[in-house]
């Protein structure tokens, strides 16, 4: 068979050089190190500053650097890890539970949510806001919704609001015994309040991860947790699970 008109395409030269850039950030510098500047940069590999931006620009999408105002390019960690789908199910909150309670608020949630849990359209429900946190940089964010009638017993904690409140939530939920979890993933784009606890720019690409926590035939809580883009990576494994994890590869999936 003869050759295509896309294989005849020569790999674009800030292409290349990304993968030499990336060589040298696995073999020359360590997390959170400072790059030389562009020009310096620019003269190191023989390229023009466009080619290099270009370059860069592909390594901060794929998570391989960050840019900081004020501080120039650093290295990225690792990509942070979150199984999907995948080993035995789990409430939030529990011993190895990464994620930190920040917040818990009573409110109407909105109009999907409220029909994921079958509330009614004005029933307020406790809303337990989390974060996680991984080398020192936001990574991701959680509203946990959860009906009033999953965790009946709240009158009697004194926390009105706060972490305390919120852990004293998630400690109710380890009370039920949970049948499933499903979850989706779906990529969106950072809304102001995302952007914010995310330290990103609204608008920026972000992984939501729906999770809908089963009891007896219902759903007893959902979580939507906003993870920024740039720190994970979806694979799929034999179980048919979805996997956002770190490791030592660095291509995309």
């Amino acid at each position: 068979m003869g050759t295509t008109q896309l294989e005849s395409v020569p790999e674009p030269k800030y292409w290349h050089l990304k993968t030499v850039l990336s060589e040298a950030l696995d073999s020359e510098f360590s997390v959170g190190e400072i790059l030389p500047n562009e020009r310096d940069l620019a003269a190191r590999f023989g390229v023009a500053r466009a080619t290099l931006r270009q370059a860069l620009e592909q390594l901060e999408l794929e998570g391989r650097l960050q840019r900081r105002r004020g501080v120039g390019t650093t290295v990225a960690p690792p990509r942070m890890g979150v199984s999907l789908g995948t080993g035995p199910h789990t409430w939030p909150g529990g011993p190895e539970d990464a994620w930190q309670p920040v917040d818990c608020t009573s409110a109407v949630p909105p109009g999907a949510v409220a029909d994921a849990l079958e509330t009614g359209s004005d029933e307020p429900v406790h809303i337990v806001r989390r974060s996680r946190v991984s080398q020192g940089r936001p990574v991701a964010a959680e509203l946990l919704y959860i009906p009033r009638s999953s965790v009946p017993d709240l009158t009697g904690i004194d926390a009105p609001s706060g972490s305390a409140r919120a852990r004293a939530v998630l400690r109710e939920l380890q009370r039920l015994e949970l049948d499933r979890q499903e979850n989706a993933v779906e990529l969106g784009s950072a809304g102001a309040d995302d952007a914010r606890e995310l330290d990103r720019l609204p608008g920026a690409p972000v992984l939501v991860v729906t999770t809908r926590f089963v009891v007896a035939g219902r759903v007893a809580a959902l979580s939507v947790a906003t993870y920024r883009a740039d720190t994970c990576r979806l694979t799929f494994g034999d179980a048919g699970g979805v996997e956002i994890h770190a490791g030592p590869e660095r291509r995309a999936s």
